[in-house]
């Protein structure tokens, strides 16, 4: 059965015997002065007083949702574990028959450990709650007259929304402009076409899916643009008032987290296996049934990895938090240890690779090859033709060709603060300021000529066409687009103040130069017009034919520098680097040879393929060449989807990233899908599993870095927490059954035994979680997602380790016992043991290299945890009053003597270990 599919509106409704008119007005019947009038709204936006009010009347626009857990909650679910719950039934027995001292001192520590727990579930939920607020979603809204990049949560009924491609509608509204507007409300109604959407009025009567002048929640906008007010938030939506029955609250678990359950369930019954034996030993030996039963429970208690799951959860959860504070979101958890695996990141090139900052530098109009000076959006510059100043208002064609520049583009150049900024995309932000610097100003021409209707740019169409009503002239359709695209849908070009037939030879003419332009990293773009007749009542695709084609416009995106660090280290990381760009294939290659994706002189033979090309391939013959390739040029989403699946297929863990509505699918299918924070829409990012706040490519790298760190230290701490484990059941094992008498065969009482788990496993052990990664992290070759936790390395320390700790820790137990009896042999153990773990945290911050390497004290929360272990380790051995509640004395200097030796004899053993693999490694 399909997870979490969402079943259209009216069949719940209708199921639940409820009439789809819910709402307190009719808002699709009403005119739009009727609506205005009675959600008390301005064209212009409300005033930020006017939404308060109303944000208290309304309260946020959200889905009321199950509540998380409480601290209260997380902190009592620390005792359901079954063993947990068997010690404190038995130390409830223990305090009946009158062992009531004892009891309380397991109780407090068992209290001690589960506030450990909790502190740790507790980080982890809270890093979780913090994402789930970097990720909300947001919506375009008009607020005292200026356009407002705002949280969805806090739009109020009467908010003016605008809506373009790719944006999901954050609430349900009123539709008062729109311009070949689509949505899909297949979440809603289950109609899986895209919906016409248009402002006049309907009948009271029509249903919900068929209100065309409606906009509603969670629907998205796959066409087209328009303006809405805002006629119902949160629980009073058409999504509203069925909450109940679409919320579904699913906890994603990882596979991570399934196998290190798998992991802590068999390590747990061959623990209890081994305690339960134990017990039976120690009951044979004469020992009290009550006491032994105690002690195996507690043996257990510390041996058996029950927090396993709950520690892999919490690491990656602090691990996403750290993520985000590096500009990468985490929108799924398992993400974060995919992520360690990638082994190809295919990248957009515009804005991720580069900086995103466009400037026109080049034009080419009227067969002449212009400079432009002026650098960001400034609207300062001036044309240049041959070195010489150009007046561009006695320049026909360059007063043309700007003009159809600005007029096709939906971007904005607005001062702020001093300072002039863009709101739009970039490529069109810098045609509107390169015209800008030719006196054409966006807001006077729009006047003169307002946009009737549009054919919205779109990756696959690579073209963008826009009709105006002319006054004084016939109506006019303006276009731009991929030049080569644009040159297609053109008959004539206009020259010398003429318009002459386009010739096989001019458009050879104009693709050279477009190549030549290409070659200097410039992005370009081509433009034309159209008379339309004044009759003209609409405009589509047919249409787009018999256009005058204009000019060139090139505009310069300077790589990032960061980037080309970021490469060099997916080089040594063994991560293939692919760039997938809709911009020319030399464009493409001028920008990777400037970031060393490729050589200088590398042919782009077998290394750069473009879209016309990859459609002329089979699925198996594209499969042969995806190695080589690293520059994909000219693609649109489809192609993205075909690039993923090849090498998914060669097993690469694939990482692409999107920002266009039509990239979701790519991103669906990737292992890990990257949506841009900036640039992307609302569809791609919750489609994605990652986010980039700063679109930046060098981010991506930080976060696989990132998550090859976090499962690092999940592996760390495996492998401390087990070979200590595995070192106290042989040890308490071994004294049972070596033993000459009952007294000397508990070599520690169950109180030492609850301590030492919680003084080692506690503290030590969370520090592990945040430990800086190996030095040479990111010169690995990536990891095989199937390969198991427990490698060589791994197996060996699980197996040596323990052994040698084991023969050091009973060779000095009944020494003592010998020359000092037991309580002396039980504090030298006690003693030793403790001391002997927490360094074992220190050999363990790198399984690989010595700790002198990767540097003793680079991991200050480690040292604190360790200190503070060592604290409450000395307060029980020298404060009088916990000698008789732990069966401790004073340690002896000698006792101290066996225990630092010992420590320092495994300690150096390790490390030395480290030292030989790795000498023979290299």
């Amino acid at each position: 059965m399909e997870k979490n599919k969402r079943k259209p509106l009216q069949l719940v409704i209708s199921r639940l015997g409820v009439g789809v008119e819910q709402t307190s007005k009719s808002w699709h019947s009403m005119n739009l002065d009727e609506v205005m009038h009675a959600l008390k709204a301005k064209m212009d936006g409300l005033s930020s007083e006017e939404v308060q009010k109303r944000l208290q009347d309304f309260g946020p626009n959200e889905l009321k949702k199950e509540k998380g857990k409480s601290p209260v909650r997380l902190f009592l679910e620390q005792f359901t574990n079954v063993l947990i719950i068997i010690l404190l039934a038995a130390t409830i027995l223990s305090f009946a028959v009158g062992e009531a001292y004892d009891a309380l001192v397991i109780i407090a520590i068992v209290i001690a450990c589960a506030v450990l727990g909790f502190t740790q579930e507790y980080k982890a939920e809270k890093a979780l709650e913090a994402l789930k607020k970097m990720t909300a979603p947001t919506a375009l809204v008009l607020r005292d007259g200026k356009e407002m990049q705002l949280e969805t949560r806090d739009i109020v009924p009467g908010d003016i929304i605008l809506l373009y491609t790719g944006d999901k509608v954050p609430a349900d509204a009123r539709l008062i402009e729109v311009m070949n507007m689509k949505t899909d409300e297949a979440p809603l109604t289950g109609e899986s076409a895209p919906v016409n959407k248009n402002v006049k009025p309907l009948p009271e009567e029509t249903s919900v899916s068929d209100r065309r002048n409606i906009l509603f929640t969670g629907t998205v906008v796959v066409y087209g643009r328009g303006k809405a007010v805002v006629t119902s938030t949160g629980m009073n939506t058409e999504f509203g008032k069925i909450a109940k029955m679409v919320q579904v609250t699913e906890v994603e678990e990882t596979p991570l987290e399934k196998r290190m359950g798998h992991v802590g369930k068999w390590i747990g019954i061959l623990s209890i296996v081994v305690c339960a034996v134990v017990a039976v030993f120690g009951i044979h030996k004469g020992r009290e049934i009550l006491e032994m039963v105690l002690w195996a429970i507690s043996l257990a208690v510390a041996a058996v990895p029950e927090a396993l799951p709950a520690v892999v959860t919490g690491a990656l959860a602090v691990g996403m938090y750290r993520m985000a504070r590096e500009n990468a979101i985490i929108r799924r958890l398992p993400a974060v240890e995919t992520l360690g695996c990638t082994s190809v990141i295919c990248s957009d090139k515009t804005g991720t690779m580069t900086k995103g900052e466009m400037t026109v530098q080049r034009i080419y109009v009227n067969d002449k090859a212009l400079k432009v000076t002026g650098v960001g959006y400034e609207p300062q510059g001036i044309f240049l033709f041959e070195d010489k100043k150009l007046d561009p208002t006695k320049e026909k064609e360059l007063h043309a060709l700007l003009n159809t520049a600005t007029l096709c583009n939906d971007a904005k150049l607005e001062k702020e603060e001093g300072k002039w900024i863009v709101k739009g995309d970039p490529t069109e932000g810098a045609l509107v300021v390169a015209a800008a610097k030719a006196g054409l100003w966006k807001e006077e021409i729009e006047k003169e000529e307002p946009r009737i209707n549009e054919i919205p740019f779109s990756s696959e169409r690579k073209r963008m066409t826009t009709i105006h009503e002319a006054y004084g002239k016939s109506k006019m359709a303006y276009m731009k687009g991929a030049p080569e695209i644009v040159l297609e849908k053109c008959s004539k070009f206009y020259i010398d103040g003429k318009i002459r037939k386009l010739t096989d030879g001019m458009r050879k003419q104009i693709l050279t130069v477009n190549e030549a332009m290409a070659i200097q990293a410039l992005r370009n773009l081509g433009f034309a017009y159209k008379e339309l007749p004044e009759s003209t009542t609409s405009f589509n695709e047919e249409d787009e034919k018999d256009f005058i084609f204009l000019g060139i416009i090139g505009m310069i995106d300077p790589p990032r520098r960061e980037v080309k660090d970021a490469i060099y280290l997916c080089n040594k990381a063994g991560i293939k680097v692919v760039m997938v760009t809709g911009d020319h294939k030399l464009t493409a290659m001028a920008v990777a040879k400037a970031l060393n994706l490729i050589g200088e002189n590398e042919s782009e033979k077998d290394r750069v393929l473009t879209g016309a090309e990859l459609d002329l391939l089979s699925d198996e013959e594209f499969e042969k060449s995806v190695d080589k390739i690293v520059i994909c040029a000219r693609v649109s989403p489809e192609h993205k989807v075909r690039i993923v699946k090849a090498l998914r297929k060669k097993g690469y863990i694939c990482a692409m990233t999107g920002d266009g509505v039509n990239d979701a699918p790519a991103l669906k299918i990737a292992d890990i899908g990257i949506a841009m924070g900036i640039t992307g829409t609302e569809v791609t990012k919750e489609s994605s599993d990652m986010v980039l706040i700063d679109d930046n490519f060098a981010t991506i790298v930080r976060a696989v870095k990132e998550g090859r760190e976090i499962y690092g230290n999940i592996k760390k701490y495996l492998t401390y927490l087990l070979r200590c484990n595995i070192m106290e059941i042989l040890v308490l094992f071994l004294a049972m059954m070596l033993s000459g008498d009952q007294e000397s065969a508990i070599a520690l009482t169950t109180i030492q035994i609850l301590w030492v788990n919680l003084t080692t496993d506690g503290l030590p052990a969370m520090a592990l979680g945040v430990d800086p990664g190996d030095p040479d992290l990111m010169e690995r070759k990536p990891r095989d997602p199937k390969e198991s936790v427990f490698t060589r390395d791994v197996r060996i320390y699980l197996s040596a380790v323990p052994v040698l700790m084991t023969v050091l820790l009973l060779g000095g137990y009944f020494f003592t016992l010998r020359s000092s009896g037991l309580l002396e042999a039980r504090t030298q153990l006690f003693v030793a043991l403790v001391l002997m773990e927490l360094a074992n945290a220190v050999n363990a911050r790198s399984l690989k290299y010595t700790v002198f390497k990767v540097g003793v004290f680079k991991n200050r929360f480690l040292w604190l945890a360790i200190l503070s272990s060592l604290g409450l380790q000395l307060m029980v051995l020298y404060i009088p009053v916990f000698h008789g509640v732990f069966d401790v004395t004073y340690p002896k200097a000698s006792d101290w003597a066996v225990a630092i030796g010992f420590t320092l004899i495994v300690f150096f053993s390790i490390e030395i270990g480290k030292y030989i693999a790795g000498r023979r490694r290299t």
